[in-house]
């Protein structure tokens, strides 16, 4: 049945925008948090990767989050002499998140999770009054 495959296929999608708006939110909650003692590496920013998935019992393609990783880059350094894990030029090494960067994946993410949610509630509409006509 086709509408079932576009039900699975959007849930899937949902699934997976919904872990990356969690680590998102990960990220953004975290883009304070610095290393307790000087030299240690402060929180290092989330990062999702997808991958396709082939659902044997419907026989389509679905999305599904490969892994969880954390960027590479350096950390960027922030004067402040007095912070508990400053070095001994003063320096706190900080997160490598970016709020703007953070942001904008997290509208991209929404608006994906958002049409995914489109589309089954157009497919379950589509259900129902086929359910309905058979009456």
């Amino acid at each position: 049945m086709d509408l079932d495959r576009a039900l699975r296929i959007s849930a899937s999608g949902m699934a997976a925008q919904s872990t990356r708006l969690r680590v998102v939110a990960e990220n953004i909650a975290n883009r304070d948090s610095t290393g307790g003692t000087p030299g240690a590496d402060p929180y290092r920013r989330k990062t999702v990767s997808f991958r396709n998935s082939l659902d044997r019992a419907a026989g389509v393609e679905t999305v599904r989050v490969n892994r969880v990783g954390t960027a590479a880059g350096e950390f960027p350094e922030r004067y402040e002499p007095s912070h508990p894990a400053a070095d001994a030029r003063g320096y706190v090494r900080t997160p490598n998140v970016d709020s703007m960067v953070e942001m904008m994946d997290m509208r991209e993410a929404q608006r994906s999770y958002s049409a995914n949610l489109s589309v089954l509630e157009a497919t379950r509409g589509m259900l129902s009054r086929t359910i309905e006509a058979l009456r």
